[in-house]
């Protein structure tokens, strides 16, 4: 009895302020506010309206507003929803990063050496018109919505739905009420400089929330008699927060916003304003908490919500639970907007030869691939059903912008300083082609310079040229004497060494897996030393070789690392053969050789922040004993691979030589905190000349071994390492220091 003497009180006060509620069933709009991260608490107030029992007739939103309510229109329910918005990396959302399995080989490379981009068109420097261009939004959506891909009319959702965007060129509102749902939700959510702006009818749509941000009297123009609204937007700030240009002009955006609050909350039956002011748009790792705020704020008004649900005809709404499809039987595709690029092309990227049938993951991936080829500002992609079958529609918008500005730092123990400057110039002799010069300067000058044609499904042809140099003090008798020069009672020489390199190849992918390379390739060696010497003849430098090499090279590679630096997960396959077939012959010694090597890494997580990693390597030689320059020399950590210098903790560089080698490494590591790791290493290996002589024993007991604690930290200019490394066999400790990306 006195439960329902408070339901009765409570029915009472409604129309205290709201518009006059007929008797019997009403109708109920839930209107929900745009705020990044903070919009998450959406879900929790959702949770609370369910458990209510309210039903929900229409929803208005704008930005994360429109984005969680256009999910809830679609079927999901308040549960649903938190277990989709909990297993997404918003990380990866925000900055659209895409996994590293979608890229090329070419591309991977691109990405994993540059900290800085900018746009360089007309050779003039400028920003990035936005963080993201939001292709990991979309697809996310996409996704989720599959369900509802044929549906064009919004009122026809299981709750019937609209949001708002800007047209950027006029700054007028747009009501969303029609067309493909995840771009509508898509160009809602499309915060200035965070996400690119939305094509859309002809019409550059930006955040609705910089015109709406509550869209209450759209909602009430749809005839709904009670308004329930959620208001996650940022409120005026005192002068004690003012503390930052950034959260200045975030105050002046905000007064439009808090003066029209002023005459939407009384336009609001049931206002719900969760206690979430000291979290930010970006604060998407604190999603737990902000959910949960918005059901605590909700449960507060719990019985004027009960009381709502109580004048309601029972729930109706169709329930859609998230289905995991194995599979998708795809008929055809059809591509628009690809003016420069071929259909082979795109379809290459895609890995798609309709009609195929392939798995949803799959999928996906292709449209990684064609994203991670920064060729596109925009792959709209909808899949219809036609007859049964899938018809995959694909709307290209092609980027306009061709040349770019790229820079990066780096430092480790055998390069030392250096400073990247990269010019970077797509399309400039085919449609599919990409031209990267890199100027490498400080304590060693170097280049590189790459042109790549892509041509999908086909061969794809790549040009290579680069030169590297260094200067290392090594041990001298590494080293055979050179004719009349002695070595004998020197311990160390300061050796200069020169590379350089040329290749012409063809590529293809193999099994949709595995890089394929094949080519012709020219080298010139110098290798020599800057310390002066003694000989029979007066003082000289020491010169090992002096001379230009041809050949050809093939190269079979796989990669599933999820990350070059700290994997948790994947394996490297790397196998290449080179071989030499004439040289300039300084030494007046040469005979044809092959150089065989073969890498292969393992890594798997045992738990959220402990990984391991395995790797076993090894090379061989066949032929040229008197060419020594392209031998096998073991040692050192973290800096850029050249020909057959191999890592290896607990020796410096150039410590151990041979013609053959095997190794062996383990690898700990621990996620102290988010990007910040702890790890423990060790390696064993074999390594001299006729190594793998069937007369010798070459795999145990290992002849060298070195073991190291480290601590590594991903930085935005790319990794920082430290390890510290031990060897029993010289009983002598050495340091390493990596900072920035290999190049």
């Amino acid at each position: 009895m006195r439960k329902l003497l408070l339901i009765a009180i409570t029915l009472l006060t409604i129309p205290i302020y709201a518009q006059d509620v007929p008797e019997g069933d009403v109708k109920v709009g839930l209107v929900l506010s745009g705020g990044g991260a903070k919009g998450l608490a959406h879900i929790g107030v959702l949770k609370a309206i369910e458990d209510a029992g309210v039903r929900i007739d229409y929803i208005a939103g704008t930005s994360m507003g429109a984005i969680v309510g256009g999910l809830y229109a679609s079927g999901y329910n308040a549960q649903q929803l938190d277990s989709i918005f909990t297993a997404v990396n918003f990380d990866n959302i925000i900055q659209d990063n895409l996994p590293r399995r979608a890229k090329t080989p070419y591309e991977r490379q691109d990405d994993e050496r540059y900290a800085i981009t900018l746009p360089f068109d007309n050779f003039k420097v400028s920003l990035p018109s936005s963080l993201s261009k939001g292709q990991n939004t979309y697809n996310l959506l996409v996704k989720n919505l599959d369900h509802v891909s044929d549906l064009t009319d919004f009122s026809k959702l299981s709750i019937p739905f609209l949001c708002i965007a800007t047209d950027v060129e006029n700054g007028e509102q747009v009501v969303l009420e029609e067309g493909y749902l995840p771009e509508a939700l898509g160009a809602s959510g499309a915060l200035p400089s965070l996400f690119s702006p939305v094509l859309l009818d002809d019409k550059v749509l930006i955040d609705g929330g910089v015109v709406n941000n509550y869209p209450v009297k759209e909602l009430r123009d749809k005839g709904m008699e009670i308004i329930i609204g959620v208001d996650v937007q940022d409120t005026l700030r005192g002068r004690d927060r003012l503390k930052s240009a950034t959260e200045v002009l975030l105050q002046i955006n905000n007064y439009r916003t808090a003066k029209a609050m002023e005459t939407k909350k009384k336009d609001t039956d049931v206002y719900i304003r969760p206690a979430i002011d000291s979290y930010s748009v970006v604060s998407f790792d604190q999603g737990r908490e902000i959910i949960n705020l918005g059901e605590t704020k909700a449960k507060e008004q719990f019985q004027t919500l009960q009381a709502i649900g109580m004048r309601q005809k029972p729930l109706s709404r169709k329930r859609v639970s998230p289905t995991i499809k194995d599979s998708i039987q795809i008929a055809t595709v059809s591509i628009t907007g690809n003016e420069k690029h071929t259909r082979a092309y795109v379809l290459g990227k895609l890995k798609l030869t309709p009609p195929v049938k392939i798995s949803y993951e799959d999928f996906y991936n292709g449209l990684n691939n064609l994203s991670a080829t920064e060729n596109f500002e925009k792959i709209g992609h909808r899949l219809q059903n036609v007859a049964g079958e899938k018809v995959l529609h694909l709307e290209l918008q092609e980027s306009k912008s061709t040349q770019s500005l790229r820079l990066a730092l780096h430092y480790d123990d055998l390069y030392r300083t250096a400073g990247l400057v990269n010019f970077t110039k797509k399309r400039v002799l085919f449609k599919n082609d990409v031209a990267s010069f890199d100027l490498i300067l400080g304590d060693n000058i170097r280049y590189n310079f790459d042109y790549y044609i892509d041509k999908g499904f086909y061969w794809s042809v790549g040009l290579k040229s680069s030169y590297t140099s260094f200067e290392k003090g090594v041990n001298a008798q590494l080293f055979d004497a050179t004719d009349g020069v002695s070595l004998e009672g020197i311990n160390r020489v300061n050796l200069g060494y020169q590379d350089v390199s040329n290749r012409i190849y063809l590529q293809t992918i193999l099994a949709k897996q595995f890089s394929f390379n094949i080519g012709v390739q020219h080298k010139f060696l110098d290798v020599e030393t800057e310390t002066v010497l003694p000989t029979t003849e007066g003082e000289t430098a020491v010169i090992f070789d002096k001379s230009h090499m041809g050949g050809a090279y093939s190269q079979l590679k796989y990669d599933s690392l999820d990350n070059k630096y700290f994997p948790n997960s994947g394996v490297l396959f790397d196998a290449d053969f080179d071989v030499y077939l004439f040289s300039s012959d300084y030494n007046n010694n040469f005979s044809e050789f092959g150089i065989a090597n073969a890498r292969f890494m393992y890594a798997a997580s045992l738990s959220d922040r402990i990984t391991t990693t395995v790797e076993a390597a090894g090379g061989f030689k066949l032929g040229g004993t008197n060419n020594r320059s392209l031998d096998f020399a073991l040692g050192g950590y973290g800096a850029k691979r050249i020909n057959n210098i191999i890592p290896f903790l607990g020796y410096d560089y150039l410590s151990i030589l041979g013609d053959g080698y095997v190794k062996a490494v383990f690898d700990i590591d621990y996620e102290i905190f988010p990007k910040n790791h702890i790890n423990v290493s060790a390696n064993f290996a074999n390594v001299g000349y006729d190594l793998f002589d069937s007369t010798k024993s070459w795999l145990p007991p290992p002849a060298y071994s070195g073991y190291a604690i480290g601590y590594g930290a991903e930085t935005l200019l790319g990794p920082l390492i430290i390890k510290y490394t031990y060897s029993p066999e010289v009983k002598s400790s050495e340091w390493f220091i990596n900072l920035g990306f290999e190049f």
